[in-house]
């Protein structure tokens, strides 16, 4: 397994609908397998194929103890709002996080990496992380559902010199374990990093 280099805002990749997988091989399982190990070495929550740079509508999530893969995603949501329960992250956007508005309960269906059918539920950071990684197959970050002074202070930060150096470190952090080997590890219960989507973003 390998670690794979994370795609940052500004990727064209990000903005850009992932493709249904048709090809459930050996080529498939092992890219689930180095996103994995990916999601664990940055002590993610989540990580999607986009943000790896690969356009196939894949995701893995690790949270609260669940987790696994899906492939070809349909996402269910209900239940009422999270509120600001929880501050959101991306990996693909490090550095900063903020309030978005999620359903307390989500489901999605789909296929495994065999290409044999499996369906994830859950509420609270699980039912936020399937709507989250869900979004990035679609070509939308987090940053896409906030609004009024939230939006306009995401940008605003994402605008300035500082972000970019923001990106740059992270990116030159992140490389030295890339290709490493499996390393264990989990997600953060909180506290200074966290996942895709998290307490606090990366």
């Amino acid at each position: 397994m390998t670690v794979l280099s994370i795609r940052m805002i500004g990727d064209p990749i990000l903005r850009t609908p992932a493709a249904e997988v048709t090809d459930f091989g050996p080529e498939l399982a092992r890219l689930i397998e180095d996103m994995t190990e990916t999601m664990i070495d940055v002590q993610g929550a989540g990580l999607a194929a986009p943000q790896v740079g690969i356009g196939l509508q894949v995701f893995t999530y690790r949270v609260d103890g669940s987790e696994g893969h899906v492939v070809n995603p349909v996402l269910e949501t209900g239940g009422g709002s999270q509120g600001e329960s929880d501050v959101e992250g991306c990996l693909s956007v490090p550095g900063l996080g903020s309030f978005v508005d999620r359903t307390d309960w989500a489901r999605v269906t789909g296929k495994d990496a065999s290409g044999q059918e499996i369906a994830v539920e859950g509420t609270g950071m699980l039912a936020r992380a399937l709507q989250h990684e869900t979004d990035h197959l679609r070509g939308r970050l987090y940053i896409d559902r906030l609004e009024g002074e939230d939006r306009r202070n995401a940008l605003k930060a994402i605008r300035s010199a500082d972000y970019n150096r923001v990106t740059s470190r992270t990116a030159a952090e992140r490389s030295r374990t890339l290709g490493s080997s499996f390393t264990p590890g989990g997600v953060p219960s909180g506290g200074g990093s966290a996942g895709t989507f998290g307490r606090t973003g990366r």
